[in-house]
């Protein structure tokens, strides 16, 4: 088949929602997935001990996840929405909200460090992942978003009844895109650290820094910043414009000529 023909060929149908029955089956094998992958990592996770141990055909389970990877990471997917109602009901405390995504985030990481084995099966996964796992690793990416978010509001917005989620006040495109960010030095924190290149100190302190970003691009910090803030080059340097200015006028007349 040609890169045309490939490029020209519809889309497929999205799949029909799954009935009581098949979630069920569906659930029996995330949980085997995520039992096989705490044992004994990435490799540990085979889908003939898949299907066996979740009571079902290969050939069903091949239907419901076409590859090991497929299944890691609708598993990862699992866990987050896990964490995530974990967290709904143990909101972060912190007063700045990049305080609170920082100790959110953290807590997160707590959890998959307590499952190292699994942790690193998933991250694996999701770093093989090919174009063919791209709405599994979008609904993971979703997720994590949602877990920030959630974590920049206040309190009380973690209080609101389940399935309403988001912040007080939407964020600005300068936080989506911290989000983002954060996001990409989250997920290269957990390669770093599953490859042991990366203590879990250092790991707090870059999901701290980095965290800094929420409060950095919040609106009243960028109005601040507009409406007479020092760039930072000045700030840097320690170079007062004003300073700068009256040198110049007491240069002026006390040179030759000048008039008094």
């Amino acid at each position: 088949m040609t890169t045309e023909s490939k490029a020209a060929r519809p889309a497929l149908p999205a799949s029909p929602p799954l009935t009581e029955r098949q979630e069920a089956r569906r659930r029996r094998i995330l949980h085997t997935s995520a039992r096989l992958a705490s044992r004994g990592g990435f490799d540990a996770v085979q889908m003939r001990e898949v299907a066996e141990s979740s009571g079902v055909a290969l050939g069903t389970l091949y239907r419901y996840f076409p590859s090991k990877v497929h299944l890691l990471v609708a598993t990862m997917q699992d866990q987050l929405q896990h964490m995530h109602e974990t967290l709904r009901k143990r909101p972060p405390s912190e007063e700045d909200p990049g305080a609170r995504v920082a100790q959110t985030l953290m807590r997160a990481f707590r959890a998959l460090q307590r499952e190292p084995h699994l942790a690193d099966a998933m991250v694996r996964a999701l770093t093989f992942a090919d174009r063919s796992v791209s709405p599994e690793v979008d609904t993971v990416s979703r997720l994590t978003t949602a877990i920030i978010l959630d974590a920049m509001g206040p309190p009380a917005a973690h209080r609101r009844p389940q399935g309403q989620a988001g912040t007080a006040a939407s964020p600005t495109p300068a936080q989506l895109s911290a989000v983002r960010v954060i996001e990409h030095t989250w997920h290269s924190a957990l390669i770093t650290w599953l490859s042991g290149r990366a203590s879990i100190a250092q790991v707090k302190i870059d999901i701290e820094t980095v965290c800094r970003l929420i409060d950095l691009t919040a609106p009243g910090a960028v109005a601040g910043a507009e409406s007479g803030a020092k760039p930072a080059s000045e700030v840097a340097s320690g170079v007062n414009p004003a300073s700068e200015t009256e040198a110049e006028t007491v240069e002026a007349a006390t040179e030759p000529g000048a008039k008094r």
